[in-house]
């Protein structure tokens, strides 16, 4: 019997947004940081909160994987430079970086505040902009590289996030150009599309009770599969990008949307009204429920 390595054995990888929101389930950075564990390769994992990365890091170690953490602000050039010195002076090189970080922020292009735009844009491309900046060199210098942007379908679709829909979208260009720049490099870049996923931040900004089993409920009916999507799908599309096993692709955007992006929402709608929708809460002392927007990472 043959023993299969791991899919990214002995490779050294930077994931960021590593950490998750507290509450149930998991996010895409820390469920993509514990797969590249999994499957072999050394992680650092950055946050700009320590203590949410270290509690990924714990689930790696206890698993027998080897992990850092490194607590940072991204949108902060001399942060990013020295969080890819820091993985190749504690890993002694590295392989792949998977620019997680993100943030949504609900609002037209009226009604938007300039200071919600630029905060949007700083935390949701600016981050991937530094960190693949220094990144670059130090793939090449090992030889090659694979970098996996998380974007969202929110790049593809309207869904009242403009500032979120824009960064999110620029990281898509961003993802073909530097595909183009540095494939003879030996380095890929590709973008993973998470559609309605249901991670802990997602469920942070609602107030629990039947409203937002409701519209997990119709998250869930929004896709072809009719299943809810969590961080492990992410993880799991991540991990195949960045392994040798995706070495002839890059330059793609691939969706985990369980196929939102592949058909009209009017083709949805008998499955989205047979989900009985809960009475109206009573008005005092009950929160008010907004429905979440899209997050990519977290």
């Amino acid at each position: 019997m043959v023993e299969r390595a791991g899919r990214v054995e002995n490779k050294v990888a930077i994931v960021t947004g590593a950490g998750s929101t507290p509450g149930p389930g998991i996010g895409t950075g820390k469920a993509t940081a514990v797969a590249l564990a999994r499957e072999g390769a050394s992680v650092l994992l950055v946050d700009r909160y320590a203590e949410r990365a270290e509690q990924t890091l714990r689930l790696i170690e206890d698993e027998g994987g080897k992990a850092a953490v490194f607590a940072a602000d991204l949108t902060d050039a001399r942060a990013s430079e020295q969080m890819v010195r820091t993985a190749v002076d504690t890993f002694g090189e590295l392989h792949i970086l998977v620019n997680n970080i993100g943030l949504a922020a609900v609002g037209t292009v009226v009604d938007v505040s300039e200071e919600d735009w630029d905060r949007s844009l700083d935390i949701n491309l600016r981050t991937a902009f530094l960190a693949s900046k220094y990144a670059v060199p130090a793939m090449i210098e090992a030889g090659g590289g694979s970098i996996v942007n998380i974007s969202s379908i929110s790049a593809l679709r309207g869904d009242g996030t403009v500032a979120y829909s824009a960064a999110k979208g620029g990281l898509l260009a961003m993802t073909v150009d530097m595909a183009y720049s540095h494939g003879r490099q030996g380095i890929r870049v590709n973008a993973i599309a998470p559609g309605h996923i249901t991670t802990p931040m997602v469920l942070s900004v609602s107030a629990p009770g039947p409203r937002a089993e409701f519209m997990n409920t119709m998250r869930s009916e929004a896709g072809l599969l009719g299943s809810p999507g969590d961080g492990w799908d992410v993880a799991w599309a991540a991990t195949f990008l960045a392994s040798d096993e995706a070495r002839w692709i890059t330059g793609v955007t691939l969706p985990v949307e369980s196929g939102v992006l592949s058909v009209t929402p009017l083709l949805m709608a008998p499955h989205l009204r047979a989900v009985p929708e809960p009475a109206p809460e009573p008005a005092a002392g009950s929160a008010v429920f907004e429905p979440p927007a899209p997050e990519s990472s977290h």
